[in-house]
Protein backbone atom coordinates (compact mmCIF):
# COMPACT_ATOMS: atom_id res chain seq x y z
CA UNK A 1 0.00 0.00 0.00
CA UNK A 2 1.39 3.36 -1.07
CA UNK A 3 1.01 6.53 1.00
CA UNK A 4 2.33 10.06 1.02
CA UNK A 5 3.58 11.46 4.32
CA UNK A 6 2.09 14.98 4.08
CA UNK A 7 4.86 16.21 6.37
CA UNK A 8 7.51 18.91 6.09
CA UNK A 9 10.43 16.60 5.40
CA UNK A 10 11.53 12.99 5.22
CA UNK A 11 13.33 13.41 8.53
CA UNK A 12 10.16 14.68 10.20
CA UNK A 13 8.20 11.75 8.79
CA UNK A 14 10.80 9.25 9.95
CA UNK A 15 10.74 10.71 13.47
CA UNK A 16 6.94 10.49 13.56
CA UNK A 17 6.88 6.92 12.26
CA UNK A 18 9.47 5.82 14.82
CA UNK A 19 7.80 7.52 17.80
CA UNK A 20 5.55 5.05 19.64
CA UNK A 21 3.57 7.93 21.13
CA UNK A 22 1.91 8.56 17.78
CA UNK A 23 0.90 4.90 17.23
CA UNK A 24 1.61 5.05 13.49
CA UNK A 25 4.25 3.17 11.53
CA UNK A 26 5.11 1.81 8.11
CA UNK A 27 7.45 -0.77 6.73
CA UNK A 28 9.26 1.53 4.31
CA UNK A 29 9.88 5.26 3.90
CA UNK A 30 11.29 6.64 0.64
CA UNK A 31 12.75 10.14 0.42
CA UNK A 32 12.43 12.52 -2.48
CA UNK A 33 16.07 11.86 -3.34
CA UNK A 34 15.44 8.11 -3.54
CA UNK A 35 16.76 7.19 -0.09
CA UNK A 36 15.05 4.02 1.14
CA UNK A 37 14.58 3.67 4.89
CA UNK A 38 13.47 0.39 6.47
CA UNK A 39 11.29 1.01 9.54
CA UNK A 40 9.48 -2.24 10.33
CA UNK A 41 10.33 -5.80 9.17
CA UNK A 42 7.87 -6.86 6.50
CA UNK A 43 6.80 -9.95 8.42
CA UNK A 44 5.60 -7.75 11.30
CA UNK A 45 2.45 -5.62 11.41
CA UNK A 46 2.86 -1.89 10.88
CA UNK A 47 0.14 0.60 11.75
CA UNK A 48 -0.24 2.44 8.47
CA UNK A 49 -3.68 1.62 7.07
CA UNK A 50 -6.33 2.33 9.71
CA UNK A 51 -10.03 1.79 9.18
CA UNK A 52 -11.12 0.68 5.73
CA UNK A 53 -11.61 -2.36 3.55
CA UNK A 54 -10.14 -3.97 0.45
CA UNK A 55 -11.46 -7.13 -1.17
CA UNK A 56 -13.46 -7.92 1.91
CA UNK A 57 -10.52 -7.59 4.32
CA UNK A 58 -10.97 -5.02 7.08
CA UNK A 59 -7.84 -5.70 9.13
CA UNK A 60 -5.59 -4.24 6.45
CA UNK A 61 -2.63 -3.70 8.78
CA UNK A 62 -2.30 -7.44 9.23
CA UNK A 63 -2.44 -8.15 5.49
CA UNK A 64 -0.38 -5.42 3.86
CA UNK A 65 3.03 -3.77 3.59
CA UNK A 66 3.01 0.00 3.95
CA UNK A 67 5.26 2.29 1.90
CA UNK A 68 5.41 5.98 2.79
CA UNK A 69 6.65 8.49 0.21
CA UNK A 70 8.04 11.84 1.33
CA UNK A 71 5.52 14.11 -0.37
CA UNK A 72 3.26 16.93 0.80
CA UNK A 73 0.28 15.72 -1.20
CA UNK A 74 0.41 18.66 -3.60
CA UNK A 75 3.73 18.13 -5.40
CA UNK A 76 4.94 15.86 -8.18
CA UNK A 77 6.93 12.78 -7.20
CA UNK A 78 10.59 13.03 -8.30
CA UNK A 79 11.95 10.44 -10.70
CA UNK A 80 14.56 9.24 -8.21
CA UNK A 81 11.86 8.58 -5.64
CA UNK A 82 9.69 6.61 -8.06
CA UNK A 83 12.70 4.61 -9.30
CA UNK A 84 13.44 3.66 -5.70
CA UNK A 85 9.79 2.77 -5.16
CA UNK A 86 9.87 0.50 -8.19
CA UNK A 87 12.87 -1.35 -6.76
CA UNK A 88 11.16 -1.72 -3.38
CA UNK A 89 7.95 -2.98 -5.02
CA UNK A 90 9.83 -5.55 -7.08
CA UNK A 91 11.42 -6.91 -3.93
CA UNK A 92 8.13 -7.02 -2.02
CA UNK A 93 6.25 -8.69 -4.85
CA UNK A 94 8.96 -11.33 -5.21
CA UNK A 95 9.19 -12.07 -1.49
CA UNK A 96 5.43 -12.23 -0.93
CA UNK A 97 4.15 -13.34 -4.35
CA UNK A 98 1.89 -10.30 -4.73
CA UNK A 99 0.33 -9.63 -8.12
CA UNK A 100 0.19 -6.24 -9.79
CA UNK A 101 -3.46 -5.94 -8.72
CA UNK A 102 -2.31 -6.20 -5.10
CA UNK A 103 -0.50 -2.85 -5.25
CA UNK A 104 -2.94 -0.19 -4.07
CA UNK A 105 -3.03 3.30 -2.64
CA UNK A 106 -4.26 4.31 0.79
CA UNK A 107 -7.32 5.93 -0.79
CA UNK A 108 -8.30 2.67 -2.47
CA UNK A 109 -9.08 1.00 0.85
CA UNK A 110 -9.99 4.11 2.88
CA UNK A 111 -11.67 6.42 0.38
CA UNK A 112 -13.87 7.97 3.08
CA UNK A 113 -10.81 9.25 4.97
CA UNK A 114 -7.77 9.35 2.72
CA UNK A 115 -6.64 10.69 -0.65
CA UNK A 116 -3.04 9.47 -0.84
CA UNK A 117 -1.05 8.95 -2.91
CA UNK A 118 -3.25 11.44 -4.81
CA UNK A 119 -3.87 12.40 -8.45
CA UNK A 120 -0.23 13.38 -9.06
CA UNK A 121 1.09 9.91 -8.30
CA UNK A 122 2.37 8.21 -11.51
CA UNK A 123 0.33 5.01 -11.51
CA UNK A 124 0.82 4.79 -15.27
CA UNK A 125 4.58 4.47 -14.83
CA UNK A 126 4.13 1.60 -12.38
CA UNK A 127 1.72 -0.06 -14.80
CA UNK A 128 4.22 0.17 -17.65
CA UNK A 129 6.80 -1.43 -15.35
CA UNK A 130 4.38 -4.27 -14.56
CA UNK A 131 4.12 -3.20 -10.93
CA UNK A 132 0.51 -2.01 -10.67
CA UNK A 133 -2.82 -2.22 -12.47
CA UNK A 134 -3.90 0.59 -14.77
CA UNK A 135 -5.93 -1.12 -17.49
CA UNK A 136 -7.08 0.62 -20.66
CA UNK A 137 -10.83 1.26 -20.65
CA UNK A 138 -13.10 -1.25 -22.35
CA UNK A 139 -15.80 0.11 -24.66
CA UNK A 140 -19.16 -0.88 -23.18
CA UNK A 141 -21.15 -3.42 -25.19
CA UNK A 142 -23.59 -1.96 -27.72
CA UNK A 143 -22.21 1.50 -26.99
CA UNK A 144 -24.40 1.86 -23.90
CA UNK A 145 -22.61 3.12 -20.82
CA UNK A 146 -23.27 1.32 -17.56
CA UNK A 147 -25.46 2.94 -14.96
CA UNK A 148 -23.69 4.36 -11.94
CA UNK A 149 -24.98 1.40 -9.92
CA UNK A 150 -23.43 -0.98 -12.45
CA UNK A 151 -20.15 0.97 -12.43
CA UNK A 152 -20.00 0.76 -8.66
CA UNK A 153 -20.74 -2.96 -8.78
CA UNK A 154 -17.83 -3.59 -11.16
CA UNK A 155 -15.48 -1.46 -9.02
CA UNK A 156 -16.50 -3.34 -5.89
CA UNK A 157 -15.78 -6.59 -7.70
CA UNK A 158 -12.25 -5.27 -8.30
CA UNK A 159 -11.77 -4.59 -4.59
CA UNK A 160 -13.36 -1.34 -3.40
CA UNK A 161 -15.69 -1.40 -0.39
CA UNK A 162 -19.33 -1.08 -1.41
CA UNK A 163 -20.47 2.45 -0.60
CA UNK A 164 -23.66 3.26 1.27
CA UNK A 165 -25.51 6.25 -0.10
CA UNK A 166 -24.60 9.10 -2.43
CA UNK A 167 -21.88 10.66 -0.27
CA UNK A 168 -19.94 7.43 0.02
CA UNK A 169 -20.40 6.73 -3.69
CA UNK A 170 -18.99 10.17 -4.44
CA UNK A 171 -15.97 9.52 -2.20
CA UNK A 172 -15.30 6.19 -3.87
CA UNK A 173 -15.50 7.66 -7.36
CA UNK A 174 -13.09 10.45 -6.39
CA UNK A 175 -10.56 7.80 -5.32
CA UNK A 176 -11.12 5.90 -8.57
CA UNK A 177 -10.72 9.01 -10.69
CA UNK A 178 -7.60 10.12 -8.81
CA UNK A 179 -5.97 6.80 -9.56
CA UNK A 180 -7.22 5.86 -13.00
CA UNK A 181 -8.61 9.01 -14.63
CA UNK A 182 -6.84 11.97 -12.99
CA UNK A 183 -7.12 14.14 -16.10
CA UNK A 184 -10.85 14.64 -15.41
CA UNK A 185 -10.82 14.29 -11.67
CA UNK A 186 -12.88 17.46 -11.13
CA UNK A 187 -15.79 16.44 -13.38
CA UNK A 188 -19.18 16.14 -11.61
CA UNK A 189 -19.48 12.75 -9.99
CA UNK A 190 -23.16 12.01 -9.68
CA UNK A 191 -26.12 12.82 -11.94
CA UNK A 192 -28.39 15.71 -11.06
CA UNK A 193 -32.03 16.06 -12.16
CA UNK A 194 -31.70 12.84 -14.15
CA UNK A 195 -28.80 14.03 -16.32
CA UNK A 196 -26.22 11.53 -17.47
CA UNK A 197 -22.95 11.30 -15.57
CA UNK A 198 -20.27 13.26 -17.48
CA UNK A 199 -17.70 10.89 -18.97
CA UNK A 200 -19.85 7.91 -18.00
CA UNK A 201 -18.70 6.01 -21.09
CA UNK A 202 -15.06 6.27 -19.97
CA UNK A 203 -15.94 5.43 -16.38
CA UNK A 204 -18.00 2.46 -17.60
CA UNK A 205 -15.09 1.20 -19.69
CA UNK A 206 -12.74 1.48 -16.73
CA UNK A 207 -15.17 -0.38 -14.47
CA UNK A 208 -15.51 -3.15 -17.04
CA UNK A 209 -11.74 -3.44 -17.41
CA UNK A 210 -11.26 -3.64 -13.64
CA UNK A 211 -14.28 -5.65 -12.55
CA UNK A 212 -15.18 -7.65 -15.62
CA UNK A 213 -18.18 -7.70 -17.90
CA UNK A 214 -21.67 -7.98 -16.38
CA UNK A 215 -22.69 -11.50 -15.43
CA UNK A 216 -26.18 -13.02 -15.73
CA UNK A 217 -28.27 -11.73 -12.87
CA UNK A 218 -26.08 -8.67 -12.20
Amino acid sequence: MIHYTAMASCAAAEARLRDPAFEVSAHWLIGRDGEVISLVPEERRAWHAGAGEWRGCRDINSASIGIELDNDGRSAFPGAQIAALEAVLRGIRTRWQIGADGVIGHADMAYLRKSDPGPLFPWGRLHKAGLAVAPPPVIPARGRPLSLAEVIGRLCRFGYRRPEGADESRAMLIAVKDRFLPFWRDAPLLPERGADEPHLVELSGLALALGGAPRPGD
